[in-house]
């Protein structure tokens, strides 16, 4: 496909780049590693960009990749779940930055090491590797793994990994970045937040329109992120950082003021046009009320 042609060179390029500044212990591996990160300041309730309160760590695994609050051992509570796919020729630590702010607001992120995620095979064995973990008494992540409410994301094929996964009925909604074109998202059964690029040349933004116009039996949103090409969310995640997060405590952790950036009379992003060049709503997400994730 000359989609897959056009974003392996540049993705496989950085990949390297990064890898090669990162040392040993932050890309993939075939054993397991674990990096702590820097304790990120608390944010405000509202403000989904900035580091939530969680310090966080990452552990590289053979199949995956996890981003996870630090101190998950002695939590106290339960954190929900975010698998992740790459874009073609990806790995994780190419969207390290993003993964890592999902973590410091409290989420469990495993991350397909794989860089033709397209399948999602990887996010599916994902799930079940967390799920021994969490049921493992020797595992730091003993009974702190929420696998009531877990998401699935990534990035251009990782985005159409996301689609494919989301008929899972173990995920309870999806959010897609500049999805390739492979998915059928008529097989998802649960909400969806599909985003495009703006000045995506990879991705055309009627691509993604494509997937939210089948998606009429989903409460489903599109967003185009304003001034955005393919690789925008690649590195520091930019105006990406804030409404996935919001989307993702909204349907995984039940937050109100999250939900109200996307449903009902007030949607957030629906008035944020310095964000956003275009936002739909279907008529099913039209029907969620704000306060009702």
């Amino acid at each position: 496909m000359l989609w897959r042609r056009n974003l392996f060179a540049p993705l496989a390029a950085l990949a390297l780049v990064l890898t090669a500044s990162a040392g040993a212990g932050t890309a993939a591996a075939a054993t397991d590693t674990t990096v702590v990160a820097a304790a990120p300041a608390a944010s405000a309730a509202d403000d989904f960009g900035a580091p939530g309160p969680y310090a966080t760590a990452v552990e590289v695994g053979a199949i995956t990749t996890l981003y996870y609050p630090r101190d998950i051992a002695d939590s106290g509570r339960r954190h929900p779940v975010i698998v992740w796919g790459n874009g073609t020729g990806g790995v994780p630590l190419v969207y390290r930055d993003l993964l890592l702010h999902w973590a410091s607001q409290g989420f469990v992120v495993a991350a397909a090491n794989t860089p033709m995620s397209n399948l999602g095979i990887s996010m599916r064995a994902s799930i079940d590797m967390l799920t021994g973990r969490n049921a493992d008494p020797g595992s730091i992540f003993f009974d702190r793994v929420d696998l009531e409410h877990i998401g699935a994301s990534g990035h251009s094929q990782g985005g159409a990994a996301a689609i494919v996964v989301g008929s899972d009925p173990r995920i309870d909604t999806i959010l897609p970045i500049q999805p390739g074109p492979l998915a059928n998202i008529n097989a998802v059964r649960v909400p969806a937040l599909l985003l495009a690029g703006q000045r995506d040349s990879i991705v055309f933004p009627a691509l993604v329109k494509a997937f939210y116009n089948a998606a009429d039996h989903i409460p489903a949103l599109y967003g185009e992120v304003r001034g955005a090409d393919h690789f925008t969310v690649v590195g520091d995640p930019g105006p990406f950082a804030a409404p996935t997060t919001a989307w993702f405590r909204a349907h995984l952790m039940g937050d109100r003021t999250a939900s109200a950036q996307f449903f009902g009379p007030g949607c957030g992003i629906c008035t944020d046009t310095a964000t956003w060049s275009d936002v739909r709503r279907n008529s099913l997400a039209l029907n969620v009320p704000a306060a009702t994730p």
